[in-house]
């Protein structure tokens, strides 16, 4: 338990990291576990090489550059959580904190949710009592980035309930209303015993029904671009009527937006997140289609573009959802755990480093990529 503002709320790190802890292993589990950890070890280990003077990494105005290495350091399944933080680690933080704006967001050169949202997952990772204020305000600008293009307070507009990158990419889409629902998802224990900061409160009913507009679900999603066809059913997109995976002509000549993996994973994550219950036909139909396209080599409809922040949200969403195998068409059980784990030591250079030779979604940076790919690596860990 974490003491904030004189309250006691519930640790991030015991839900992420006790939450979902296996308590059987099997023989081949230890031997895996060992060497994820192996390779744990080896990325944290380039990572520190990479961090600046100053306290950050890569690119001083986009604090999630940071956050993430920051957050891959303190989710280290092998840190003694009763020692005191590094000092290093401690000025990384403190240099994140010293980025917050007058209007409660973490942000230096815009993209202010996105940037926001992955700040704050590292400061409430790191157990800081003095994160409290900070933490509280970045929660209220977060909900602040909600949008509501039509009439106040009703889903008029299919942008509605959504939230974007917080700049001059104004429109919502799914992969930054994700994430900032998960940063307000484990930030709710900061809030619990202050019935005035409910007024700050999302409406998560108009999440859950922007998410579902990005959703290949003609059964829940009426718009006009929804296709029910095998392929895509399911699945879903990047904002409503945009999929960054293109289109298909289907057998009857119509055209269909394609689903396409890493967005599968951030629209399931953003339904658990909302609490959406786990048997809403909308998440049984996306939880089809990830295994449908179950892939380790590749992120669905993608090829290698958006691959480590794929494996980012994989890991995050199978654990959570408790998943240990996928069927695949021919038959045969898969674990994923293992099969992703021994794809990424392959990917993983000799300096301990990753990177996406396609550079898309700034992929091509190795602290981002490898970052999600530790990230990745740790919540393996966690599940053997």
């Amino acid at each position: 338990m974490l003491k904030v503002l004189g309250m006691r709320v519930p640790s991030i790190l015991a839900i992420l990291v006790v939450g979902f802890t296996s308590p059987v292993l099997r023989a081949e589990d230890v031997s895996l576990k060992l060497e994820v950890q192996h390779s744990i070890d080896r990325g944290l280990a380039w990572l520190k090489t990479q961090r600046q003077k100053e306290g950050f990494w890569s690119e001083s105005n986009y604090p999630a550059l940071t956050a993430l290495p920051l957050s891959a350091m303190l989710l280290d399944p092998s840190r003694d959580r009763s020692a005191a933080l590094p000092k290093e680690t401690e000025a990384s933080l403190d240099w994140l904190v010293s980025l917050v704006k007058q209007d409660g967001g973490i942000y230096g050169k815009g993209l202010g949710n996105y940037n926001t949202s992955v700040s704050m997952m590292a400061l409430m990772l790191a157990e800081r009592p003095q994160d409290g204020v900070t933490l509280l305000q970045a929660r209220r600008f977060l909900t602040n980035q909600q949008q509501d293009y039509g009439i106040r307070g009703e889903q008029d507009h299919v942008l509605d309930g959504g939230i974007g990158y917080g700049s001059s990419y104004a429109h919502s889409d799914l992969s930054n209303t994700h994430l900032a629902l998960e940063a307000l998802y484990y930030s709710r224990g900061l809030i619990q015993d202050k019935p005035e900061e409910k007024v700050y409160d999302l409406d998560w009913e108009a999440a859950i029904a922007f998410v579902s507009k990005c959703q290949n679900l003609p059964e829940t999603n009426s718009e006009s671009w929804v296709s029910g066809d095998e392929a895509n059913r399911g699945g879903f997109i990047y904002f409503p009527g945009d999929s960054k995976a293109g289109e298909q002509k289907l057998p009857n000549g119509k055209l269909a937006l394609r689903s396409y993996g890493s967005m599968g994973y951030a629209g399931l994550l953003a339904f658990i997140y909302a609490d959406l219950d786990s048997k809403d036909p909308r998440m049984k139909a996306v939880m089809d289609w990830l295994e449908t396209n179950y892939a380790i080599d590749e992120n669905p409809g993608m090829g290698d573009e958006g691959l480590y922040y794929y494996y980012h949200t994989m890991s995050k969403a199978l654990a959570l959802t408790k998943v240990d195998t996928f069927k695949l068409k021919d038959g045969t059980s898969v674990r994923w755990r293992a099969e992703l784990a021994k794809k990424l030591f392959d990917l993983q250079k000799k300096d301990g480093s990753w990177e996406n030779t396609t550079q898309r979604w700034w992929e091509g940076d190795a602290v981002l990529s490898t970052s999600y790919a530790v990230l990745a690596l740790e919540r393996l860990h966690q599940g053997l």
